[in-house]
């Protein structure tokens, strides 16, 4: 080849490969994937805000549940004596309790 004759791929380059274009390629691929709001590190985020809203759900179900639970304590006195009798292993005094564990 001749020295004022190039290479069709390097002419190609030339032609539609331009130092502000580079530049600009370079601005995004940073961006995209090497700052510190890239897309893995919204991916991450994003699954982690996923994992806390259920772990939130399942806690406010459960708080629901005491809940529920302490009011039927406040109004059902059968309840009350049967949550004593299991967590307690109380009884009357005319009873035998066995306990298995």
């Amino acid at each position: 080849m001749h020295l004022n004759q190039s290479h069709p791929t390097i002419a190609w380059l030339r032609r539609y490969i331009r130092p502000g274009f580079v530049v600009t390629a370079a601005v995004i691929v940073f961006v995209l994937f090497f700052n510190d709001n890239s897309l893995l590190t919204t991916y991450e985020h994003d699954k982690e805000i996923d994992r806390l809203r259920a772990e939130i759900k399942e806690c406010r179900d459960t708080l629901l549940h005491y809940e529920a639970l302490n009011r039927s304590l406040d109004t059902d006195v059968e309840t009350m004596e049967r949550i004593v009798r299991e967590r307690y292993h109380m009884q009357r005094p005319t009873e035998d309790v066995y306990v298995f564990e």
